[in-house]
Formats: C-alpha cells, sequence, structure tokens
C-alpha cells in the first residue's frame, strides 16, 4: 500500500514540483535582467541628463540675456487675448523687423559717412523704430537683432513655476520662409518635426503647439517625480521615457504585485490614452496547490502552477481621468477591499 502511494504522489506531485521549480528558475532569470535593465536606465539618464545640461547651458544663458535685453528695451508690452493672437500679428512683427534692419542699416550708413563713431547726434534714429514685447498666455514674443522673432515659453505645474524655454525664428523676407534658427526645447520633443510640418503654413499653431509640448511634458515629468517623493516606500520598480509619455511602476507594499502601465498617444497630453493595471498574487494557497495538482493529474493543467493576474477597472479609471497622484491615492485607498473582492482565499490556509 505504501509503495502505490508513494507512486501516486510521484505521478501527481512531481510535474507540478519541476514545473514550480522551472518558474522559480524562470523569476530569478527574470528579476536579474530586469536588475540589469534597470542600471542601464539609470546610467542612461544620468549620461542623457548630463550631456542636455552641458549641451544646452550656454545656450539658455546667452538667449535669456537676449530675452531680458529686449524686455528691458521695450517701449511696451501688449498682451494679446483670444482671437487678437492671430497670423496678421505675426506679419505686423516681422514688418517691424523689416524696419528695424532699415533703421540699423540707415544708422550704419549715416556713421560711415560722417566718419564719426563717437558722434551721438546719429543714434536717435534708432528711437523712431517702437520696441514692443507680446504676451499671449505663457508666451513671451518679440523682436530680436538679426531679423529674428524670439518666443519665450514659461511652464508651471500646480500653480507654480517651473523651466523657461525659448525658440528664435528667423525671418529674412516675406518670400523666404521662416525656420528655427535655434532653441532650448528638450532634444526628445520632435521640434524639428513640428517646424516642417506647421512653421511654414501656419507660425502661429507651430508657436502654439511648441508650448503645448513643452508644458505637457513638464505635467507628466512632475506628476511622477511628485508620487515618487511621496510615495516612493511604497513603489518598487518605477520606468519612464524620455519625454514621460510611457511610464511604467510596480507596487510590492501589498498582498499582491501591482503592475502600472501608462502610454500616452500624443505629446500633448496630459493624462494617458492607454492604461492598464494589472494584479498579480504573490503567494498561492494550498487549496489553489491541490487545485493545481488535480488539474495536472487530468493532463489539462500544463501551465496550473503560473499565477493569472486580475485587471483592476477602477484603478484604470482613477487614471484616465485623474492626475497621476489624485489617481495613486484613489488606488492605493481602495487597493485593500479590490483584493479582497478578487482573490477571496489569497489568506486563507
Amino acid at each position: 500500500m505504501g509503495f502505490l502511494l508513494l507512486i501516486s504522489f510521484t505521478l501527481i506531485f512531481c510535474p507540478f514540483l519541476k514545473r514550480k521549480h522551472f518558474v522559480q528558475e524562470e523569476d530569478v532569470r527574470l528579476e536579474t535582467t530586469r536588475a540589469r535593465f534597470s542600471n542601464v536606465l539609470r546610467r542612461h539618464g544620468e549620461l542623457t541628463e548630463r550631456l542636455s545640461r552641458d549641451s544646452d547651458k550656454m545656450i539658455f544663458e546667452r538667449l535669456q540675456k537676449e530675452f531680458e535685453a529686449a524686455r528691458a528695451a521695450q517701449t511696451q508690452e501688449i498682451c494679446l487675448h483670444g482671437e487678437q493672437w492671430n497670423d496678421g500679428l505675426l506679419a505686423t512683427i516681422r514688418e517691424r523687423l523689416k524696419w528695424f534692419r532699415w533703421s540699423l542699416y540707415q544708422v550704419h550708413m549715416e556713421a560711415e559717412r560722417k566718419a564719426m563713431p563717437g558722434d551721438t547726434d546719429i543714434l536717435p534714429g534708432l528711437h523712431f523704430h517702437e520696441k514692443i514685447t507680446y504676451k499671449v498666455g505663457t508666451k513671451g514674443i518679440c523682436c530680436l537683432e538679426g531679423a529674428r522673432i524670439g518666443i519665450q515659453y514659461e511652464t508651471s505645474f500646480a500653480g507654480e513655476p517651473c523651466e523657461m524655454y525659448h525658440c528664435v525664428l528667423e525671418s529674412k523676407s516675406f518670400l523666404e520662409k521662416m525656420t528655427v534658427l535655434e532653441h532650448t526645447v528638450p532634444f526628445f520633443l520632435p521640434l524639428r518635426e513640428a517646424e516642417n510640418d506647421l512653421l511654414s503654413s501656419n507660425a502661429m499653431k507651430f508657436i502654439d503647439h511648441v508650448g503645448d509640448l513643452l508644458q505637457a511634458y513638464v505635467d507628466r515629468r512632475e506628476q511622477v517625480r511628485i508620487i515618487k517623493e511621496i510615495y516612493g516606500n511604497q513603489i518598487g520598480e518605477l520606468y519612464h521615457s524620455l519625454p514621460y509619455h510611457m511610464i511604467e511602476f510596480v507596487l510590492e507594499d501589498f498582498d499582491c504585485k501591482v503592475t502600472v502601465s501608462l502610454r500616452y498617444a500624443e505629446l500633448i497630453s496630459v493624462l494617458p490614452t492607454r492604461v492598464s493595471v494589472l494584479a498579480w498574487p504573490m503567494h498561492q494557497t494550498k487549496k489553489s496547490l491541490t487545485s493545481t495538482a488535480t488539474t495536472n493529474k487530468k493532463g489539462n493543467g500544463a501551465s496550473g502552477s503560473q499565477s493569472i493576474p486580475a485587471r483592476l477597472s477602477y484603478a484604470e479609471d482613477a487614471l484616465r481621468t485623474m492626475s497621476l497622484p489624485e489617481a495613486y491615492a484613489e488606488i492605493v485607498l481602495n487597493l485593500p477591499q479590490a483584493l479582497e473582492q478578487i482573490f477571496p482565499d489569497r489568506n486563507s490556509p
């Protein structure tokens, strides 16, 4: 009898134990790969940040000084609202650039004619050119020397100011299309694509689109920063792309492992367009093990020892409609009850 029981035990549980051992080995290899990948991402992020900071720092400081000088020299600041911001205004700005270039040329020719560089009588000609700065929402638009139009973008989050960004357009004549001469927009945002698609046909739309790209990027980045600061002890892993349009993180401070995946179809989006929240049971109960073994005995459970995740619909709905910190708080608040309903026997003996 004992021999028959041993054979029965071997037939029933050995395949299960082998599969369990195989799954454990797979988990170890997966964790090793994940750790290596996490290290690569960390080093890549540090390198990217350093390169971006070093390459953009000098351009930012120089353009910032130029914009400050233009602001200091302005004779008038005009705030535009609604339909006041239109293509006609850009035509006016380009006309002012033309007039400004002509004024500089006249002064230069007069200086050469008189051969008196220190004579102040030739300088007042510059004052006939009115220097106006236009304010459109969080954008400041002004004329810069050298036939250039400067746009300064102010970003913010939760009412607090964040970085400033600059974009300088070159406008040599009405016969030539405007081009982006230089900028401080992060390299991973599609500025050149926007330039090719919009600038030549609708400069106003291009200027607005770049502002939307920058503000949405700052919004997504700051949302991730806040959940890391507030809930960092609950987050086991967190990955994101440079523009923060792909975000993934794992919650491990619970009975189940919860994976969150967010995708933003548009870089001007603040809320994700694709959301996935899955709960993975960390431990199987004796009842589930016995059930798995029985299933294997019948020949229908080739991968029965593998845990099956459950979708957390309430969490996905929260992430689609709330900011990431607000949605995270909602998820954590209702997570114990949701897990109890999905896995009612997860704590049973």
